[in-house]
């Protein structure tokens, strides 16, 4: 064989190998494919009934069906507005702040349309569930005061123009995204987001009547208990499905997840064995989900000691924000949306700058992006934190003023006095 022969083999075969090796890229992988079907389902598993129920419980009996009936619509509202929109914003190529249309109404997704090796409509369901349990959290900032109809429109409003667009600037290519922020299942996107909102709604709408003077007690840890378990179970999906595979990563990002979820109740419920004699069942679950909801972002990035230290951190700093926000600053975060969801989600953002780090021994993670230390990363998780924050809060407060020209905010004090079941529902939770 002559030596152009020779040449012209070796380069036709390299251009076989890399054309069969792009091919294999786009297959569908059956394994990947199976796993977020069933993190889908885990995910909305969270929102209805999870969510739901952990909320429902932590009302008062005469708003019961009122939390139940805001986090069912905003579940059916959320998807609906996801297939119009909020997918194509989020994911479309468009600017570095602003996904695209082309995806409008999702155009050209079809049955064999692929996510790398997922069917996309599996990537677009996946995702819908984060934008349905983002709007459904916030709503514990507000609870037991705030019209039905405001609540819709301000969910509808806030999923298209902070969710989304947030959701582009972290994992649809963005420019927070091309930064090498660290956010592997929503620390930013889905905690900093709903706690910043709600800590917002809960200034803006104002406190409950008797708040401070009267005592609010849950009316069914049960059902709050109940919802929690519901809530642990599905956030495998919500970190682990993260991984967008079967694979190795999912398996650790499990396993973290449940670490911190573990710790993170231990430790609350300690501090409040330590501080008031007796460890309560509010405290065990409230530090529960506070360990879930740090752990988030760094689901993907840090190993087992790391995901202890990150829960043992959400139990404690989440524990006294709580009190703090109540005791000293006296606001009215109903279902401590802020000192649970977007503290925990600062604290871990911040929490994944450093146990990614594969250089802390014990302690390591997977390792930082390349040409990244410590230093520079949290540099970077600070710069995203802020910039999602004060985005968030900003529109928020904006869209809040707008609801109530339009449609007023908050019922009348009467009106709240007799139960939100009654006056919007025309239903009791309860006949007895």
């Amino acid at each position: 064989m002559t030596k152009s022969k020779l040449y012209a083999a070796l380069i036709w075969g390299i251009g076989l190998f890399a054309t069969s090796g792009s091919a294999l890229a786009d297959e569908l992988n059956g394994a990947d494919t199976a796993w977020i079907l069933t993190s889908t389902a885990l995910v909305l598993f969270m929102t209805l009934p999870g969510l739901a129920l952990f909320y429902g419980g932590l009302v008062r009996s005469k708003n019961v069906l009122t939390v139940l009936m805001q986090c069912f619509s905003i579940a059916c509202l959320a998807s609906v507005l996801w297939w119009a929109l909020g997918y194509s914003i989020a994911f479309s190529e468009g600017t570095p702040y602003f996904g695209g249309l082309e995806a409008a109404f999702l155009a050209g997704v079809l049955e064999g349309s692929l996510s790398g090796g997922l069917p996309e409509s599996v990537f677009v369901m996946f995702q819908m569930t984060f934008a349905i349990i983002t709007p459904a959290l916030i709503i514990g900032g507000f609870a037991e005061r705030t019209r039905f109809s405001a609540v819709m429109l301000f969910s509808a409003l806030w999923l298209l123009l902070v969710y989304a667009p947030v959701t582009h600037w972290v994992w649809g290519g963005g420019w927070l995204s091309e930064m090498g922020l660290l956010d592997f299942a929503g620390g930013t996107v889905v905690h900093v987001t709903a706690g910043v909102a709600a800590l917002v709604s809960a200034l803006v709408i104002g406190n409950r009547n008797g708040f401070g003077t009267t005592a609010m007690p849950p009316h069914n840890m049960t059902m709050t208990v109940t919802g929690a378990g519901m809530l642990w179970v599905g956030w495998f999906g919500f970190n682990a499905g993260s991984a967008l595979a079967a694979n190795g990563d999912a398996g650790m990002a499990m396993l973290v997840t449940h670490l911190s979820a573990a710790t993170g109740a231990f430790v609350w419920l300690s501090m409040e064995w330590i501080k008031y004699g007796k460890p309560s069942v509010l405290g065990a679950v409230t530090g529960m989900v506070a360990g879930l909801g740090t752990i988030t972002p760094a689901s993907g990035f840090v190993g087992p000691a790391g995901a202890v230290v990150i829960g043992f951190s959400a139990g404690l700093i989440c524990f006294y924000a709580t009190l703090y926000l109540k005791t000293k600053l006296k606001i009215d975060d109903s279902l401590d949306v802020f000192p649970v969801h977007g503290v925990g989600g600062i604290l871990g953002t911040l929490c994944a700058g450093i146990f990614a780090s594969s250089e802390l021994g014990l302690f390591s993670g997977q390792g930082l992006a390349e040409g990244m230390t410590i230093g520079s990363q949290l540099v970077v998780q600070a710069i995203g934190i802020v910039a999602v924050g004060l985005y968030t809060a900003i529109l928020t407060f904006v869209m809040l003023k707008l609801i109530d020209a339009l449609t007023g905010l908050r019922v009348s004090a009467e009106e709240e006095t007799e139960g939100l079941d009654i006056v919007l529902h025309n239903e009791r939770g309860y006949d007895l």
